[in-house]
């Protein structure tokens, strides 16, 4: 018992047992702490700003109360807002309903021509930020337009449909979230079964009554899901309303909370939190509907797409094809054009002639005008640093969310999107709020500086890099990791050699997207910018603010140069990922 050899050997056996369960626990307690840590940070930038929130318009002088809940409720105004909020939204909704289901029914039976260039051609007005088709309407259907210029022609005294009004701003919301209608239901309608449709035909039943009683029922979740998330949509816009309600004096739920906020009364803060929690029960209403019409919606992903056309249109293909190419140029490129065409005029007001024309207001806003400079900056280096932050932990919660499923990264999913579902009027709030303070005797100088406008950016664009990077993983087959461990690939050289190859296109649409969310967004900007952290669509918003259209509309111009050119660098990459996978 007591030979030295013995004892070593022992020791030795004892060791091979005791370390591996030593390294087992630091390794459970490391896990664990950084599931703490993680859903700490969770806690601290999704949920705090909503909890402060809701405490800030509970919170009156003799204690938590309903006070300021009864105060707004018993204003005219609020219910003057909550009828005009009801009347655009839903007519906005309903527009976009209509147009959706139509575009989507050409697109999935017809057999149209360069269905491909269409489908670009319908989300164009979808990608371009809401003020730049707003100035791009206004400036075309304005007093001193191209359309009062055509008009005049046959009727010196006809004058153009004002786009300060009611249907002006129902109009061209509609037309902004259409697409979201149209890329819900063109899918939907592809997967129905045809059989249902021909036995409908074989009863005696025609084409528009058949479409009736079997297509468009079949397709009503895709169309419910498309248009609550238009409504959702209508909800969030500040832009369009912003534009052109306030000049008119025409508020939504949205300029309201705005408006009250840059009024800086006794009471702005906890008024505007009241309004934007009623804003937020609206929008979390919405979104559970959403949410079921989607769900479903799934219900039949696996059912295949058929993407064969089902109606020859015949001699009506060609006409029906020019309409709707008509239909696309009408509410994107004319307007757009018209804009362009404004913001060359030497002065708002002198009617299109080449003696009238200058890029003067393209030399102020370019070189003599330093706080453009500054607002270009800032929401270039905002939109770059926001891309790379969303890019690493998107991607890395979406790797976690399809590989190891959890309830931890199911909620942490969950949570993530709620900045995103919330109106960008009440998150752009609740930061403000959380900011000032965000632990009670600790102010951290962050509020009034470009840091906030960074943090909100992370926090309400991180959703859309996590879907994009589930839907990547989604589409690449786990024996893909498993063939590059039994090769003997680690973790960096998988991710390297064979996992980012894979996902490449995915990981870029949706750093695209949020780049160009983040490069163009103005709805929480406008209440967290501040002198020096100025972004591109607030420079633009108090331009048009201040009667400045020239300047608005040159540099919504120049934008859409920019956002056109980011768009042919993205189609680039992608083309040549896509070659460089044929190839290998």
């Amino acid at each position: 018992m007591n030979d030295p050899s013995l004892q070593k050997s022992g020791d030795k056996r004892d060791g091979q047992e005791v370390y591996p369960n030593l390294l087992s626990v630091s390794f459970l307690i490391g896990k664990k702490l950084v599931i703490l840590l993680s859903i700490a940070l969770l806690i601290f930038f999704f949920l705090v700003p909503i909890g402060k929130l809701i405490y800030l318009s509970l919170m009156t002088k003799t204690g938590i109360s309903f006070g300021y809940y009864t105060e707004i409720i018993q204003q005219t105004r609020t219910w003057r807002t909550l009828k005009d909020t009801f009347v655009i939204v839903m007519g906005s909704t309903l527009l976009s309903v209509f147009l959706g289901i139509i575009t989507a029914w050409l697109m999935a039976y017809s057999d149209l021509k360069h269905k491909r260039a269409l489908h670009l051609g319908l989300l164009l007005s979808f990608i371009l930020p809401s003020y730049v088709l707003t100035l791009s309407w206004s400036s075309f259907m304005g007093s001193q337009g191209l359309m009062a210029d055509l008009l005049q022609q046959f009727n010196s005294d006809a004058k153009p449909w004002s786009m300060y009004s009611y249907g002006g701003i129902i109009f061209v919301m509609g037309i902004h979230h259409f697409p979201l209608v149209y890329m819900l239901t063109v899918d939907v309608l592809k997967k129905i079964p045809r059989d249902m449709e021909w036995a409908s035909r074989a009863s005696g039943a025609g084409k528009v009554k058949c479409f009736f009683l079997i297509t468009l029922p079949m397709a009503l979740p895709g169309v419910a899901a498309g248009g609550l998330l238009a409504f959702l949509a209508g909800l969030d816009n500040f832009g369009i309303p912003a534009f052109l309600g306030i000049p008119v004096n025409i508020s939504v739920l949205s300029t309201l909370i705005y408006e009250e906020i840059i009024g800086f009364g006794p009471s702005a803060f906890a008024k505007g939190a009241s309004l934007s929690v009623m804003l937020g029960i609206f929008a979390v209403i919405g979104i559970i509907l959403q949410w079921i019409a989607v769900h479903k919606n799934k219900n039949s992903d696996t059912v295949l797409m058929d993407e064969n056309p089902r109606y020859e249109l015949g001699k009506h293909r060609i006409w029906i094809g020019a309409l709707l190419w008509s239909f696309l140029m009408l509410i994107t490129v004319v307007p757009v054009f018209s804009m362009i065409l404004t913001s060359l005029k030497k002065a708002y007001g002198l009617p299109f002639k080449l003696s009238n024309l200058t890029f003067s207001h393209y030399n102020y806003i370019l070189f003599e005008n330093p706080k453009v400079w500054q607002s270009i900056q800032n929401s270039l280096i905002l939109s770059v640093t926001t891309l790379m932050i969303c890019l690493i932990l998107g991607t890395a919660l979406a790797y976690f969310r399809v590989r190891h499923p959890s309830w931890y990264t199911r909620t942490a999913e969950i949570v993530i999107g709620i900045p995103f579902a919330l109106p960008g009027i009440v998150f752009g709030l609740a930061m403000i709020l959380t900011w000032m303070e965000p632990i009670p005797g600790w102010n951290p100088d962050i509020y009034g500086t470009v840091r906030i406008l960074f943090i909100a950016y992370v926090c309400r664009f991180l959703i859309l890099q996590v879907r994009a990077s589930i839907t990547a993983f989604m589409q690449i087959d786990v024996s893909m990791e498993e063939a590059a461990h039994i090769s003997g690939a680690n973790g960096w050289g998988k991710w390297i050699f064979v996992l980012l190859p894979l996902l490449l296109p995915g990981l870029l649409s949706g750093a695209f997207l949020v780049f160009l969310t983040a490069l163009t967004e103005l709805t929480v900007s406008a209440l967290l910018w501040s002198s020096g952290s100025q972004t591109i669509g607030v420079t633009i918003f108090n331009y048009e603010q201040a009667g400045n259209t020239v300047y608005s509309t040159a540099l919504s111009s120049l934008i859409l140069a920019l956002i056109m050119l980011g768009m042919a660098v993205l189609l680039v990459l992608q083309k040549a990922q896509k070659q460089k996978g044929v190839q290998s």
